[in-house]
């Protein structure tokens, strides 16, 4: 215990440059830059093994990131190249945007942007990619791998008796966690063709434009309300939800010759034009 807390302080003194510490120095310690150490450099918190729980990688997070700090931390989740690792940042990213919505009652994540939409892989989209991905490899038409070795080295059974699909087909978390088992090079096979199918499905959601991103923030240089509809009224709490329409006003940017430029690079319909005057 002594020796951990002479490790903290040789850090917050600047005599260290690296910190490491586990779920158990994940409480109740206090790593950031703080006005009153010595060492207020900016900390590069790396995220290694998350876990499964979102209130302990929170714990973690918190440690240098409080008040009386000269600056904030830059966050790094990490994830190793054996893509069904990528289960681990799912679970931490999936229940901190539950989190989100309990504690605020709105849709407002408790991951505050450190995760990416795509990193949650338990969403609506990834369910259908699954689904998707489950009639392909009955098809045979994943390469690499068969649905007998798909079954047999999974432990998963996704066909009847008959021969057909089955309805009721392996949820989500249980064939994120039997990925886990598979050999390195199968994982990473059969992740590849899930992933592709996933962001498929999200590119077809937001060209459909019923994409859902979740709550946005609007910026503009003003935004006035027009018009206030109540829509529902919840029959036992009276609750209601109101329609709001805004004219919103948006500052002219001028385009500079650079960014022209590179659009005109990206574009192929795009025509560069000289003004005669």
């Amino acid at each position: 215990g002594s020796a951990n807390l002479a490790e903290t302080q040789s850090f917050m003194d600047d005599d260290k440059t690296v910190l490491v510490f586990s779920d158990a120095g994940g409480t109740g310690r206090s790593y950031h830059a703080d006005l009153g150490a010595k060492n207020q450099r900016l900390r590069k918190h790396y995220l290694l093994e998350a876990g499964w729980r979102a209130d302990n990688a929170i714990q973690g997070l918190g440690r240098t990131h409080r008040t009386n700090q000269a600056q904030p931390p830059l966050f790094r989740p990490m994830a190793a190249n054996v893509k069904a690792g990528k289960r681990f940042l799912s679970t931490i990213a999936r229940r901190l945007d539950t989190l989100g919505a309990i504690t605020r009652g709105q849709r407002q994540t408790g991951g505050a942007g450190l995760f990416r939409s795509e990193d949650n892989l338990e969403s609506p989209y990834a369910r259908a990619a699954l689904r998707q991905f489950y009639y392909l490899l009955h098809q045979g038409k994943i390469e690499g791998c068969s649905l007998t070795t798909f079954e047999a080295v999974t432990g998963l059974s996704l066909t009847t008796e008959e021969g057909g699909l089955r309805d009721e087909l392996p949820p989500i978390t249980t064939w994120l966690n039997r990925l886990l088992a598979l050999r390195i090079e199968t994982q990473n096979l059969l992740f590849e063709v899930f992933e592709q199918l996933m962001t498929a499905r999200i590119e077809g959601a937001i060209a459909a434009g019923n994409y859902d991103k979740g709550l946005e923030t609007i910026t503009a240089e003003s935004i006035i309300v027009t018009d206030r509809r109540t829509v529902y009224t919840h029959p036992v709490s009276g609750a209601q939800s109101h329609v709001l329409t805004v004219a919103r006003k948006d500052r002219i940017r001028p385009l500079g010759l650079s960014e022209a430029l590179a659009i005109a690079r990206a574009e192929p319909q795009s025509v560069l034009l000289v003004n005669a005057r």
